[in-house]
């Protein structure tokens, strides 16, 4: 293989798993990370560690979901030009791709301690799981939001070593986010997973029922961060953080609204890619201003 197809093969992969994406759930876990630091800096090597497991299990989910779905989307108009079924990426490739980052998950939970490693069996298991649920149950976006809501709570344990309560309120936040915000997107393919027989919220509940979910779970969202707010013990910038966060969840329900899907790419990937890093921003925001306040008496 040449340099250039060599390049092209890898861009293509990374095209593939739509790698930039991992920043939906990568603030979170900083985020996790941050609030089981209690007021100090979580160690440098526990957050690169957090990373290589994050970018570890994004890549292999992304990549078994792009396998075992290739037959499907193939079939289907929206997805036919993907790189695996138009044969842009090869099947090894893909393959080879899907165990660098089982290994890189691995490793990381490994180097992060005893309970993640313990737990990172059962994480992989949710997160390649996923990919197969809309083979038999309409919840696979309640899966998909279980295996994100991984993230904040594997780097609480990764800095704490153990499972405390706000951890469980940051991720059931991310759970019904992003189990909201999928079912958004699967309307575009209602009508072709009614027709293969395959499962989701809107092939079963059509487009005002899934539209009424939706806004549901992320009123849901909002309401467990708001308590993780409230167990943290949040001051004005944290809150102001949330706030943003609610207003942007609003106007994504408020672009799809009477399932309106023209602005489905400014709803689903502009607003929702802001989401984990306004959070994130405002708490990382306060907890530097009070350390700095802390410095200066």
């Amino acid at each position: 293989m040449t340099k250039s197809s060599l390049f092209n093969q890898t861009r293509e992969l990374m095209d593939m798993i739509k790698f930039e994406h991992t920043v939906f759930a990568l603030p979170f876990a900083f985020l996790g990370a941050l609030g089981a630091a209690q007021g100090m800096l979580p160690p440098l090597r526990t957050v690169l560690w957090i990373l290589a497991a994050m970018v570890g299990a994004r890549t292999a989910a992304m990549t078994f979901n792009r396998l075992v779905d290739t037959d499907i989307d193939a079939e289907n108009p929206r997805t036919a030009s993907r790189a695996l079924p138009a044969g842009r990426v090869s099947r090894a490739g893909a393959i080879t791709l899907l165990g660098a980052g089982i290994v890189l998950f691995g490793l990381a939970a490994g180097a992060l301690g005893p309970l993640t490693w313990t737990l990172s069996p059962l994480a992989l298991a949710v997160i390649l799981g996923y990919s197969l649920c809309k083979r038999f149950t309409s919840w696979a976006h309640v899966v998909l939001g279980l295996s994100l809501s991984g993230a904040p709570l594997g780097a609480w344990i990764a800095v704490s070593g153990r499972i405390e309560l706000p951890a469980l309120w940051l991720s059931g936040g991310v759970l019904a986010w992003t189990a909201g915000f999928d079912i958004l997107y699967a309307l575009q393919d209602q009508g072709y997973d009614r027709s293969k027989g395959l499962h989701s919220i809107p092939a079963r509940l059509g487009t005002t029922g899934s539209l009424a979910l939706s806004r549901a779970l992320h009123v849901l969202a909002l309401a467990a961060w708001a308590m993780f707010n409230l167990h943290m013990g949040s001051h004005a910038i944290a809150w102001a953080g949330w706030a943003a966060v609610a207003a942007m969840l609003a106007r994504e329900q408020w672009l799809v609204r009477g399932g309106d899907l023209s602005r489905i790419d400014q709803a689903f990937f502009t607003l929702n890619s802001f989401v984990g890093i306004v959070f994130f921003l405002g708490h990382a925001l306060e907890w530097w201003l009070s350390r700095s306040l802390l410095a200066a008496i």
